[in-house]
């Protein structure tokens, strides 16, 4: 029979006929769609077979009207273990019970190490990390991800400006990069600053070397902007150029922008639910009433249960639904220029340094075309326009 160990886990019990008809007794479990198997001939005119436990009823309710007698010579599969163990209940009672408190207690926070952070800033990443529920004997999957947490302390605490945070077992590590720490010199080769590109300088700073430019001048891709060589010709010596140097530049987009748009946006109401995931099956807990979003999106926050230091394939799930609807937006043209100019210049920020910036627009064509509004825009941007090149023989 297929898929016996199903059979197992729901019972299966062997039994044995004896009398006239054995055959046409089968022929009668058959038509009463009893499932039987491992039929063998035993001793004299019996017969041996394996049935599943359920379908023992229906087995008597044939027996009472044949001319057999019929016997159940062995009990196997999980309900007949489970009803065997309940005789030794307070064996396996603690057996289960030791078991689901080393599971419980693999799955709580037991340490908080934070490395790399000085005390003061140390005592107020634990205070903040007490505030949002991350703390000693607190469960894991009751508290954020190591992901949420890290973001939280960045925007919470301004002595940092990195942290790093990594669940290992049942500890949390921290490892934290605070603000202002000295850079380490580092060790550089005799060398020249070029432009990287085309460019006309705007600011201007050498700290070492012999500068071949000055503000405002119009500066070629590959020029040397500051040597690394000082010093009379005869006596000349090679240092490593160090400067700031930052040049307005130039970049031609081409934005399109429809007039009419549809798009979906969140609403702001939400629902929460939660599941036991077996692997691929998830058991509902809770949170399966009320009111059902037609248009929504999802969020899943997966936490997977430990053993000791095993993860089980077990996970807690709190899935998050968050209601969207659609949204229409009509632009007139003067409103879609304006749009076509903001995303231009966010598009070229997004290719920016922090210290760099758009200065300026200027419209070099717009048209209105199949319902959108077409910019061809050249945006100035004043950028650091540093390249360093080492020093060889004949320059």
């Amino acid at each position: 029979m297929k898929n016996q160990w199903t059979s197992f886990l729901f019972g299966i019990v062997k039994v044995n006929i004896n009398g006239r008809g054995t055959e046409r007794f089968l022929n009668d479990c058959m038509r009463s769609n009893i499932t039987i198997w491992s039929v063998k001939r035993s001793e004299n005119t019996g017969l041996s077979f394996y049935i599943r436990l359920q379908d023992v009823h229906a087995l008597r309710a044939i027996v009472r009207n044949s001319e057999c007698s019929c016997r159940f010579q062995k009990r196997i599969g999980f309900p007949f273990l489970i009803k065997k163990s309940w005789r030794n209940n307070g064996f396996v009672l603690g057996v289960i019970g030791f078991f689901a408190v080393i599971c419980i207690l693999s799955n709580m926070i037991w340490g908080i190490e934070v490395k790399g952070a000085s005390p003061e800033t140390e005592h107020l990443i634990k205070k903040e990390l007490s505030k949002i529920g991350v703390k000693t004997g607190k469960f894991q999957f009751l508290v954020d991800n190591p992901d949420d947490i890290q973001k939280s302390l960045t925007d919470t605490i301004s002595q940092i400006t990195w942290v790093g945070v990594e669940l290992t077992g049942t500890t949390y590590h921290l490892k934290v990069v605070e603000k202002n720490q000295p850079e380490e010199e580092e060790l550089v080769s005799p060398r020249h600053i070029v432009a990287n590109k085309k460019a006309v300088i705007k600011k201007m700073f050498v700290e070492q070397g012999q500068p071949l430019t000055t503000l405002n001048e119009h500066v070629e891709k590959g020029q040397v902007l500051v040597s690394g060589l000082i010093g009379k010709e005869e006596e000349q010596k090679e240092v490593a150029a160090k400067a700031e140097i930052y040049g307005e530049t130039w970049y031609k987009s081409t934005i399109s922008i429809p007039l009419n748009t549809t798009f979906q946006v969140l609403t702001g109401d939400t629902k929460e639910k939660y599941f036991l995931r077996f692997g691929s099956f998830n058991l509902p807990l809770w949170g399966f009433g009320g009111k059902e979003f037609t248009t929504f999106e999802t969020e899943d926050d997966e936490h997977s249960l430990k053993f000791l230091n095993f993860t089980l394939p077990i996970s807690f799930i709190k899935e998050t639904i968050l209601e969207k609807e659609e949204v229409e937006r009509e632009y007139t043209f003067k409103q879609a220029k304006e749009a076509a100019l903001d995303r231009g210049k966010k598009e070229i920020e997004d290719q920016l340094d922090e210290d760099e910036e758009v200065i300026g627009e200027k419209v070099l064509h717009e048209k209105e075309e199949n319902g959108k509004v077409k910019l061809t825009v050249l945006y100035q941007v004043l950028e650091n326009i540093v390249k360093t090149t080492p020093i060889v023989q004949g320059d």
